[in-house]
C-alpha cells in the first residue's frame, strides 16, 4: 500500500513539474516571439507607408524578387516550402532550421515594400515556428517537446500580429491535423499566445477590430440566406487554393529558373496593376476589408484578390495567405449582401469567416477568430456558416502538409494530406 502511495506521489510530483517547466518556457516563447512578431509589426507598417508614399516602388517589384530569391540562395535555404515546413516539422519530424525566422522576416517586407500581394500571417507562422523550434533545440528537448515548443511559438507570432489571442492559441494546435487536436499543447499555447499579445501592446500593435453596428434578427429567412452564403464561399476558398497551388505549378512549368520565375512574377504584377489601375490589390489590403464592412467594394474584388496573390505567391514572393483569404471572404460576403438587400457590413464579416474556415479547414480558430474580430452579436449567423463551409469546402486547404485525419462527412480515419 506504502508503495502505490508513494508511486502515486512520485507520479504527481512529475506531472507538476511538467507543467510548471510548459508554463515557463510558454512565457519564455511568447516574450522572445512576441518582442520578434511586434518588430515585425512595425516593420510591415513602415514598408506599406513608404509604398504608399512612392507608387514608384512597384516597378523595382521584379528585382525584390530576385533579392528574395538570393538571400534563400546565399543561405542555402532553396527547397523551402514556407509554412507547410513548419506543419510537416510537427507531424512528421522534418528539420525546422533556425534561419528560416531573418529569411521570412526581411523577404515579406520586401514583397510588401515593393507592392506584392500577399499576407502576414505566413511570414507570423514561419518566424514563432522557427523560434520555437530553437528554443528546444537551445533547452536540448526531445523531439515531441520540441513540436509544442513549435505550435507554441506559432501561437505567439500569430497573436502578436492580428491581437486574436483565443484564435492565435487554438489555430496552431487545429490547423496540423484536420480532426483531432493536439492538446498536450494547450496550456503552452494559451500561455504563450496571452503573453505575445500582451508584449505586442505594451509596444503600442493595435488590434484588428471592426464593429457590426447592426446586426439583423437571426430568422428562418437569414438563416438561409446565411447558409447560401457560406455554400458560395466553400466554392470561392476551393478556387482560392486551386489558383495558388496551379500558378506555382504554372510558374515552374514556363520558368524552371527560380531567379527568371520571379522576375518574370513581378513584371506580370505590375502589368495587372496597370490594367487594374487600381493599387488596391497590392499589400494586405487591410484598408479595402475596412472599406468592405461599410459596404462598398468593386463587384470583381474579390476575384482580382486571389489572382494578384496567386501571381504574387507563385512566383516565389513571400507572405501569408490568410489576409488575402480574409480580403477575399470580406469582398465577396459585401457583393453578396448588396445583391441579395440582406446587410452587406454583416455578410463582409461572415464571408470572412466562412473563406478563412474553407482554405485552412480549421472551424474553432474560425468561430473564435470571428468573436475577437466582430464581437458577439452575429454568433449564430458565424455558427452556421462556419459549420456548412467547413463541410462543402472539401479536402481542399492553404497547406499541402496539412492533413487531414478523419473525414469531414463520415467517422472515418482517412488520414490524407490536403489537394
Amino acid at each position: 500500500m506504502k508503495d502505490i502511495t508513494k508511486h502515486k506521489i512520485k507520479h504527481n510530483l512529475k506531472r507538476a513539474a511538467t507543467s510548471v517547466k510548459w508554463v515557463v518556457f510558454a512565457i519564455l516563447s511568447g516574450i522572445v516571439v512576441g518582442l520578434a512578431g511586434t518588430f515585425f509589426s512595425f516593420g510591415m507598417s513602415v514598408v506599406t507607408l513608404m509604398r504608399i508614399k512612392n507608387p514608384w516602388l512597384l516597378y523595382l517589384l521584379p528585382f525584390g524578387g530576385l533579392i528574395i530569391v538570393g538571400s534563400y540562395r546565399l543561405l542555402h535555404d532553396e527547397k523551402d516550402t514556407g509554412t507547410n515546413l513548419v506543419l510537416s516539422a510537427i507531424h512528421s519530424g522534418n528539420e525546422l532550421p533556425l534561419r528560416m525566422a531573418p529569411l521570412i522576416f526581411l523577404s515579406t517586407l520586401v514583397t510588401h515594400l515593393f507592392g506584392g500581394s500577399a499576407g502576414r500571417e505566413g511570414a507570423a507562422l514561419q518566424l514563432g515556428g522557427s523560434i520555437g523550434n530553437g528554443l528546444g533545440s537551445l533547452f536540448h528537448f526531445d523531439e515531441k517537446d520540441k513540436h509544442i515548443m513549435i505550435m507554441c511559438g506559432m501561437s505567439a507570432a500569430f497573436s502578436a500580429l492580428f491581437g486574436t489571442p483565443m484564435a492565435a492559441a487554438i489555430f496552431s494546435m487545429e490547423v496540423v491535423s484536420v480532426g483531432i487536436m493536439h492538446y498536450a499543447a494547450l496550456v503552452p499555447c494559451v500561455v504563450s499566445s496571452l503573453i505575445a499579445n500582451a508584449v505586442a501592446m505594451s509596444f503600442g500593435v493595435t488590434k484588428e477590430t471592426f464593429y457590426l453596428q447592426h446586426v439583423p434578427a437571426f430568422t428562418v429567412g437569414s438563416a438561409v440566406q446565411v447558409t447560401l452564403l457560406a455554400i458560395l464561399c466553400a466554392l470561392v476558398s476551393i478556387l482560392f487554393c486551386i489558383l495558388l497551388h496551379q500558378s506555382e505549378q504554372l510558374y515552374k512549368k514556363f520558368f524552371q529558373n527560380p531567379y527568371a520565375r520571379v522576375f518574370a512574377g513581378g513584371c506580370i504584377l505590375i502589368i495587372l496593376t496597370l490594367l487594374v489601375g487600381s493599387r488596391d490589390y497590392n499589400g494586405t489590403g487591410m484598408n479595402i476589408i475596412e472599406q468592405c464592412m461599410e459596404g462598398s467594394v468593386r463587384p470583381e474584388a474579390f476575384l482580382l484578390k486571389m489572382l494578384f496573390t496567386a501571381v504574387t505567391l507563385g512566383a516565389g514572393f513571400k507572405g501569408g495567405e490568410i489576409v488575402p483569404s480574409f480580403f477575399t471572404g470580406a469582398a465577396f460576403g459585401c457583393l453578396f449582401g448588396r445583391l441579395t438587400g440582406f446587410s452587406p457590413t454583416l455578410c463582409s464579416a461572415v464571408g470572412m469567416t466562412a473563406i478563412f474556415c474553407g482554405v485552412t479547414n480549421c472551424p474553432i480558430t474560425s468561430l473564435l477568430i470571428s468573436f475577437e474580430l466582430f464581437g458577439y452579436d452575429g454568433m449564430p449567423y458565424f455558427l452556421l456558416a462556419i459549420a456548412f463551409s467547413y463541410m462543402l469546402s472539401g479536402y481542399y486547404g492553404l497547406y499541402h502538409s496539412q492533413k487531414i485525419i478523419y473525414s469531414k462527412y463520415k467517422t472515418n480515419y482517412i488520414n490524407k494530406k490536403t489537394l
